[in-house]
């Protein structure tokens, strides 16, 4: 019901709610009276009641923006552990201090690929741990440092160091960051005694329970950058090591194979 230009003055002019005024006009029509006698007595005035919800909220709810985060600051500082601070030291060492070289060969992965699917369940059975990649590639690794031994070298002053022992360091995604646990004495390891080792060590990694000798000493590193899914990259090498194996994913390609083409389980390495 329209209400009159007085009764608008009014309620304007007081900041007055016309639903909150009692209205005792024709038809519950408010009247000048009705605001006169509620700016004279304000307790006349009709409460609120606090389960009823105000009126725009029976429209559709507007966005609602994003709230801010307590604090206004736009970066967090977290101090990085000791273990870190050293591998992060020892690389960048290895940038500033190495010639490194990185060349990238081709694999094809078939072979390995069906003797590791051949073999994997009675293997598991056998000896109670998985058959993986890594242990095919430690002993490859192993065999190519005999046949290369200024690979399996290392600088000392004017001097080289060939060492005749392969202790191979195995590259861990852990959550203080990358870990490089050793595997000693690969030569003299079957697989499962690798493959053994890899899994204990790795575990004792993410749970920060490996110490910090057994992250010493390395003649030669293995990393797999082929379970975040990358193609390629280009290892930093972990000093006084002369050389790292970067493993890579295996993807499905085609090859020309004695003249014919043919799908291939491919890995850079």
């Amino acid at each position: 019901m329209p209400l009159s230009p007085a009764v608008q003055r009014l309620l304007r002019e007081n900041g007055l709610d016309p639903a909150r005024i009692p209205a005792s006009g024709k038809g519950g029509r408010l009247v000048k009276a009705d605001v006169l006698a509620v700016i004279a007595d304000p307790s006349k005035l009709i409460p609120i009641a606090p389960s009823l919800p105000p009126i725009a909220a029976t429209a559709a709810p507007a966005p609602t923006p994003p709230t801010a985060p307590a604090s206004d600051a736009r970066q967090d500082r977290v101090r990085m552990t000791k273990l870190r601070q050293t591998v992060a030291k020892r690389l960048k060492e290895a940038q500033n201090t190495a010639a490194m070289l990185t060349t990238f060969n081709e694999v094809d992965m078939g072979a390995v690929m069906a003797l590791r699917s051949r073999y994997k369940q009675l293997f598991e059975k056998t000896h109670g741990t998985k058959l993986g990649f890594m242990s095919f590639f430690a002993k490859a690794a192993v065999s190519a440092l005999k046949a290369v031994p200024a690979v399996n070298a290392q600088l000392d002053g004017d001097e080289i160091v060939y060492n005749r022992y392969y202790d191979i360091g195995m590259a861990v995604s852990a959550p203080a960051g990358l870990m490089v646990p050793v595997i000693r004495g690969c030569e003299a390891k079957s697989f499962a005694e690798i493959e053994a080792s890899l899994v204990d060590l790795a575990t004792r990694s993410r749970e920060g329970k490996l110490a910090l000798t057994e992250m010493q000493g390395g003649t030669f590193t293995i990393t797999n950058g082929g379970i975040f899914g990358s193609l390629l990259s280009t290892p930093i090498l972990n000093p006084p090591q002369s050389a790292i194996l970067g493993l890579h994913k295996i993807q499905d390609r085609p090859m020309a194979i004695d003249g014919q083409m043919a799908i291939r389980p491919m890995m850079y390495v």
